[in-house]
Parts: C-alpha cells; sequence; structure tokens
C-alpha cells in the first residue's frame, strides 16, 4: 500500500560537490531522509518501470536509510532496485553496476572518507545513467525541490531482507540483492593483466593494502588475494565496520601513518596501498617512496598502455585545477588534450562521455579511467600493480625514470579542517577582493604573474562553472591555491595547495617541504591564514 504523508521542508539540503552530507543525527531527524530522497525523484522524469541501484559504505545508519530509500523508490514507479548485499556497495561498484544493467541511476550512502558511527558523519548522493555524480543542474533542482516539499510517498511493507541473495517483491518494485564485489571484480579482469600481476607475486612481490575497516575489504579480499594470489594477510583492517573500528578512513600521511611507517622501515614490502571509506580514494607508497595523487596520476597515465584494457593508448588526460602540472608534461609528450576542471568528479563526466579523455584524477586522491564514472582506489592500486608487473621495476625506480623524463613538480597540499567557517569565507572575500592588486608584486624571488579566481567552460556543454578556487602564480611556473572543501560536515575546510616545478634532475630529490618552504610560508602572508583562521598550522599535510 502506498501512503503519501505530509511534511515539511528542510532549509539545509543543498548537495555539495559529493551530495548530501550531515552527521548522522541530522539524518535521523523525522522526515529528513523521506523529504531529500523524495526530492530526488520529483526532480526526475522518465524512471516508470526503470532500474535503480542503491548501496553505501557500510557506515553507520546505511541500513536504515537503505529501507527507507527502497520504499519511496517503490511508491514513486520504479520497476527495479539492485541493492548490493547487507547494503554494501563501494562508489566505484555503483558506478559500475549502473553502466552494465543500463540502470535509470543509482543512490549512494556515503561520507567517503569522513568518520562513521552515531555521532559520525552520513551522506546521500544521486548519480544519473552513465554512472557519475548527478550534474549541477539535478542537484539545483533537487535543492530546489527540498525547499519546497510537502508530502512524500512510500510503501507501508516489512523491511526488504537485505542481508540474503535473491529477489523479493515490494509493492510493484522488484527488489534484488547482488553480490557486492562480483561485477566489480569481473570489470577489473577485463583492464588488467591478472596472469602477469599473478606471477609477480608467485615470483615474491609483497604489498599490504588497508582496506581501514571499510568498503574495499570485501573487494581486496577477493581481489588481491583470492584471485590475484596475494598472500593471506595482504589485506589489513579488511571487515566493513559502521564505524571504520574508531579508524578515520582517509588514506592520507596522517590516518595511514602506519603504512607510511612502514614502507620507510627495513620491513617494507613493495607496495603498500590503501582506500577510503567508500572506496574511491587511493594511497600509493613503494619501498621508501610516497607518491603523491599529482605524481600518481602522472605515473599511470604515461604507463597506461602497458594495461590491457588501455593498450590502444589514452585518449586524453583531465585533472582537477587543485592538481598538479605533472600530467599536463605527459599529454604534451602524448600529444594528446589536457582537461583542466573544477574539484569534483561530477566535472570529468561529460569529458569521458564525449572520448575527450581516459585518464583522471584530482587531488584529493583521487583516480581513475572511463571504466566508470567516478574515482576508484582499487583500480588505482591493480593499475599499479599491473604496471609494476610489466615493467619489473620499483615504485621508487618507476618514479625516478618519471622525473628524469618529465621533470618533478613538488607538490604539497595542506588542509586547514574543521576551521571556524566565518573566518574561513572571511578569508576567501578577502583575498578575493586583493586578486586584482597582486599581479607584479615581488616577493623576494618570486614574482606574481596572475592572480585570479577559476573558472571552468565545459567543451561538451557549454555549461561555466565559476569561484572554484583562488589561484596566484609565479613567473617561474610555480603556484598556489585557495580553495574552501566541500566534503566536511563541520566548521569548513580551507585547503591550500603549494606546487614549483623543478626539471634540473640534481634538484628532484629534495624533501618536499623543505622544496617549497618560501611558498609555504608565502601562502600564509598572502591569504593571512592564522588571521582569519586562527591557526599557525594545518591539520594534514599531504
Amino acid at each position: 500500500m502506498i501512503k503519501e504523508i505530509a511534511t515539511t521542508p528542510y532549509s539545509d539540503q543543498r548537495p555539495g560537490t559529493s551530495g548530501l552530507r550531515k552527521k548522522v543525527p541530522i539524518f535521523q531527524q523525522r522526515h529528513y531522509v523521506e523529504n531529500f530522497v523524495q526530492s530526488i525523484f520529483d526532480s526526475l522524469t522518465g524512471f516508470a518501470g526503470e532500474t535503480l541501484v542503491v548501496g553505501g559504505d557500510g557506515r553507520f545508519y546505511n541500513r536504515d536509510a537503505i529501507q527507507k530509500i527502497l520504499k519511496i523508490a517503490a511508491a514513486n514507479g520504479f520497476g527495479r532496485a539492485v541493492v548490493g548485499r547487507g547494503g554494501v556497495l563501494s562508489t566505484p561498484a555503483v558506478s559500475a553496476l549502473i553502466r552494465s544493467l543500463k540502470a535509470f541511476g543509482g543512490v549512494v550512502l556515503s561520507a567517503s572518507h569522513n568518520p562513521g558511527g552515531p555521532d559520525g558523519d552520513f551522506g546521500i548522493k544521486y548519480n544519473v545513467a552513465n554512472g557519475g555524480p548527478a550534474p549541477e543542474k539535478v542537484t539545483d533542482a533537487i535543492y530546489a525541490r527540498t525547499r519546497e516539499i510537502t508530502s512524500f510517498r512510500i510503501v507501508e511493507a516489512p523491511d526488504v531482507d537485505i542481508d540474503r541473495l535473491g529477489v523479493t517483491q515490494l509493492g510493484d518494485m522488484r527488489v534484488e540483492i547482488v553480490d557486492s564485489v562480483e561485477n566489480y571484480a569481473a570489470l577489473m579482469q577485463t583492464l588488467f593483466d591478472f596472469d602477469r600481476i599473478r606471477d609477480a607475486f608467485r615470483g615474491g612481490f609483497t604489498m599490504k593494502f588497508d582496506a581501514m575497516s571499510a568498503v574495499t575489504g570485501p573487494y581486496a579480499h577477493v581481489i588481491l588475494e583470492d584471485m590475484l594470489g596475494a598472500a593471506p594477510g595482504t589485506v589489513l583492517n579488511g571487515a566493513p565496520l559502521p564505524d571504520f573500528g574508531g579508524h578515520h578512513p582517509d588514506p592520507n600521511l596522517v590516518h595511514a601513518k602506519h603504512l607510511y611507517d612502514l614502507a620507510m622501515s627495513d620491513r617494507s614490502p613493495d607496495l603498500c596501498a590503501a582506500s577510503d571509506g567508500d572506496g574511491d580514494r587511493n594511497l600509493i607508497i613503494g619501498r621508501g617512496r610516497f607518491v603523491t595523487p599529482s605524481d600518481s596520476l602522472a605515473v599511470l597515465a604515461a604507463n597506461a598502455h602497458l594495461a590491457p584494457g588501455y593498450r590502444d593508448g589514452v585518449a586524453g588526460i583531465a585533472r582537477s585545477m587543485p592538481t598538479s602540472g605533472a600530467a599536463d608534461r605527459v599529454a604534451e609528450k602524448l600529444g594528446i588534450g589536457l582537461y583542466e576542471t573544477p574539484t569534483g568528479w561530477k566535472f570529468f563526466g561529460n569529458l569521458l562521455d564525449a572520448g575527450l579523455v581516459t585518464i583522471c584524477g584530482e587531488e584529493s586522491a583521487g583516480t581513475g579511467s572511463n571504466h566508470v564514472r567516478e574515482k576508484d582506489g582499487l583500480w588505482a592500486v591493480l593499475l599499479w600493480l599491473d604496471v609494476l608487473a610489466a615493467r619489473k621495476q620499483s615504485v621508487d625506480a618507476i618514479l625516478r625514470d618519471h622525473w628524469a623524463t618529465y621533470g618533478r613538480n613538488y607538490y604539497s597540499r595542506h588542509d586547514y579542517e574543521e576551521v571556524d567557517s566565518d573566518g574561513a569565507n572571511a578569508l576567501v572575500k578577502s583575498l578575493r577582493d586583493s586578486l586584482p592588486s597582486l599581479k607584479g608584486k615581488r616577493f623576494g624571488a618570486l614574482e606574481i604573474a596572475e592572480a585570479d579566481d577559476f573558472a571552468y567552460h565545459d567543451p561538451v556543454d557549454g555549461s561555466d562553472s565559476r569561484n572554484q578556487g583562488l589561484r596566484v602564480m609565479f613567473a617561474d611556473g610555480s603556484r598556489i591555491v585557495y580553495r574552501l572543501s566541500g566534503t566536511g560536515t563541520a566548521g569548513a575546510t580551507l585547503r591550500v595547495y603549494i606546487e614549483r616545478y623543478e626539471a634540473d634532475p640534481a634538484k628532484q630529490f629534495l624533501e618536499t617541504q623543505n622544496a617549497l618552504s618560501d611558498l609555504i610560508a608565502l601562502s600564509h602572508e598572502i591569504a593571512g591564514i592564522e588571521r582569519f583562521t586562527q591557526r599557525k598550522a594545518p591539520s594534514v599535510i599531504t
């Protein structure tokens, strides 16, 4: 039986770069989830009888929200819902399922790398038919609907058993519970030389992969240990837990410091890697060598042709604006297009769909390709494994060869997390107002050549996105970028990106923070970071 239930709008349901993210208690408010989900469906047309994919990263409140979503989807006319067993699907696995099933779209339940648990974070994101995050015109429509919604439709029925594989009926909608890993693992086999990687493990190659008690544990166990023959115990923290075992599931050098310490020790395996809460980010550290996300993108783009799924080469490369220019040099050498977009994977979708690019990456440890329309942490690890197996070199040797060929982009991201929102917004306004006066200013040997607020014109659909990050660019090619992140749930996160290019091989092996020390100091001076945020140092440096 379908019921129409009266409700009142919430004013705080504007989706960010990765959907709607809030603390769990906010989502537990009366009708909060129902309002947002109904607003998603009210903003769409043509889905009667169509397929909807539903899954999440297993965090606290995942299972409760799925029951609501299924009942609202049934009441609104979807014909089939496909759900990962236990409600678990990594974000890239959702994208892969949408594409392979030719589904109408999907609902992803995740707050990505943010902490979980009863007092942690939760999120809901809608993905469209290409498997990618909804574009801004859709999220804008969803938000507009949330501000005027007066009722939602829901099927009154017992909860669906999402732990048992098979098909059940919910009203007029068929619900299929599927193996969370099977479809994704089959896709990976079409892209990479599993025999070659398996031979490398047989030959003594070693690795550790930390799933951070998050969604990629089951995928890593099946693919790395069962299918590729990595030694038992290769996967750490492989069971997804509602609170991620108390971990902060962000694969960076703060929350995965134990991996960094292992890689820098005399006990280091050949490769240390990790993924985040929903499986779309990655961390790559070789024996004695950390690989920045920007360098990882560049190295993978330069070597993708070694993997069977990319043997015909790379059509083009896309990177988010704050990501370093390392990939630009690869694109130039390969004679292919390079596209600089705002941060947010949704901006890559049109480029991928149009066939303009094959490999994409962003500064927040996200890398992916045209196999799905999301960044994909385990995919990046598998491509690294295939490249390592093909070249029979260490991570360090591959990186050194890359820098010798293309030069090195010294690059670091400084995050100031959970700063006062008013202070962060005041910093951005003050800096934006000062941009016209910065050009030509000198700070010691550094001269500002340009300063602007990055805007993007989509070459496929002609849309424009403005105010995407404040750039201060120097005459020697160095730059500092400032932007507020849209992925947090408390306060504001100020991200500052610092970059310097070094062509001289003799100067390519400095410690990164030392190589960037003058620019780091200048990043504080130009923006007045301490004055506006009351922070002398960043929360996280990557």
